[in-house]
């Protein structure tokens, strides 16, 4: 019995973010290992050998056009051809490649420079064999640059294609062969770097996502186990010791305390037992019947009116979660005589107060905890609000307000009933 006090004490601490860090399962996965995503096939190395193949497609198209057209000179012109396209062919493999998102200006507009150059050049030589080449060029404007600068050198470089028609005397027809295998060109150039890009950056960020998964699921486990054990073992504790002064002088209230701490523990064990769904419905009316039993357990004067009929699920589980943290905060910073909750439904929205006395002044001047703070999350989740406040008369009370149909599904990851993280206040 020390042994598992000890193990579980953690659970019992203000904030189960900071517990879990010191929990023995936490300190024992350190050094864990989180599993690694799902193989992506090929991944980016696929992506960049696709990228690579169609430029040297091009590349090859290029080199038959000119080998087959009845160019005098040949010998001449094919040689400039083959040094144009291996300059092209170079410098569009540069610009595709994940490292050009982190070149500087200045290099960018110098590769640019140098493509144009390669690229209107042999236009000297080749005339209209050469022009179809120009699309490298659109694609890498879109590339290295950015906004209105990056589609205005786009537009530019495909439009001039109409001047290169007309002085090779191609016709209309032509013109619009040449405008139109240019803008097509690239955006193939364009859509395909970005591709491969894309698919970089999500296989380099995979192993963090899974790693966030893990991490996040972590944190609900201990958050659930952490609520449920704590109110759960708060309440048996409660009971017994009253069983416990009973036994002599009372064996039949004995029984009925004994009974309720069997049904309290019995129903702990079923909490647990979903915390690996990760979602639980709570009843408002079941949790206020549970209270009731606990308060009078207690010796404290209470006084419960929730008339709120058949409620939507979600507005069910988080107006119930309210009202158990704020007996769980009652129960464990303040002594209590008197207890009043009430629910009721007025218009289209829900009302539910927890008040009680016996707060100590310290915690008059209002306090805010990492329990409070979660419940507002919640609440606003479903479109409420929470107030917290204490009156003049001394009296704590907490405060919600949601409407009758929430705006929203509330995820269930988030909104657990199970999920109370106490020392609200």
């Amino acid at each position: 019995m020390p042994r598992l006090t000890k193990e579980i004490g953690w659970l019992s601490t203000s904030h189960p973010a900071e517990a879990w860090k010191d929990s023995p399962v936490c300190r024992s996965s350190d050094h864990a290992q989180v599993p690694a995503a799902q193989e992506i096939p090929g991944g980016p190395r696929l992506a960049r050998a696709i990228v690579l193949a169609v430029l040297c497609s091009y590349v090859a198209v290029q080199v038959i056009n000119v080998v087959t057209a009845p160019l005098p000179s040949y010998g001449l012109k094919l040689a400039a051809d083959i040094a144009a396209l291996v300059g092209v062919f170079v410098l569009t493999a540069l610009v595709t490649s994940a490292s050009a998102e982190r070149w500087p200006r200045w290099r960018r507009l110098a590769t640019l420079a140098a493509e144009a150059v390669i690229t209107y050049l042999p236009l000297v030589v080749l005339g209209r064999y050469w022009a179809d080449m120009a699309g490298f060029l659109a694609g890498s404007a879109l590339l290295l640059l950015s906004g209105w600068m990056a589609w205005s050198l786009f537009a530019a470089v495909v439009t001039s294609m109409i001047p290169v028609a007309a002085a090779a005397h191609v016709g209309v027809y032509g013109a619009a062969y040449l405008t139109l295998s240019t803008l097509v060109l690239g955006l193939v150039v364009f859509g395909l770097a970005r591709l491969s890009l894309a698919i970089t950056y999500v296989y380099s960020t995979r192993g963090e996502l899974a790693q966030l998964a893990v991490i996040r699921e972590r944190m609900r486990f201990a958050r659930d186990l952490h609520d449920l054990l704590g109110y759960s073992l708060s309440a048996i504790t409660l009971k017994a010791e009253v069983t416990k002064r009973l036994v002599a002088s009372n064996p039949a209230r004995a029984r009925d305390e004994l009974a309720e701490v069997l049904d309290i523990a019995r129903q702990a064990l079923a909490d647990v037992r979903t915390v690996a769904s990760g979602y639980r419905n709570i009843s408002l009316a079941k949790e206020a019947s549970s209270v009731a039993s606990l308060l009078t357990t207690a010796g404290i004067n209470s006084r419960i009116g929730v008339s709120c009929g058949a409620l939507d699920e979600a507005v069910d589980t988080v107006l119930a979660t309210v009202l158990r943290e704020a007996v769980t905060n009652m129960m464990r910073h303040s002594t209590p005589r008197n207890c009043i909750i009430e629910a009721d439904v007025a218009t289209d929205t829900i009302q539910l107060s927890v008040s009680n006395d016996g707060m100590p002044r310290s915690a008059l001047s209002g306090r805010r905890g990492g329990g409070l703070d979660n419940l507002r999350t919640r609440l606003e989740a479903i479109g409420g609000t929470l107030n917290v406040e204490v009156g003049t008369d001394g009296w704590y009370r907490v405060c919600a307000e949601v409407p009758l149909e929430p705006p929203g599904t509330l995820e269930p990851a988030s909104s657990s009933g199970a999920r109370l993280t106490g020392d609200g206040g």
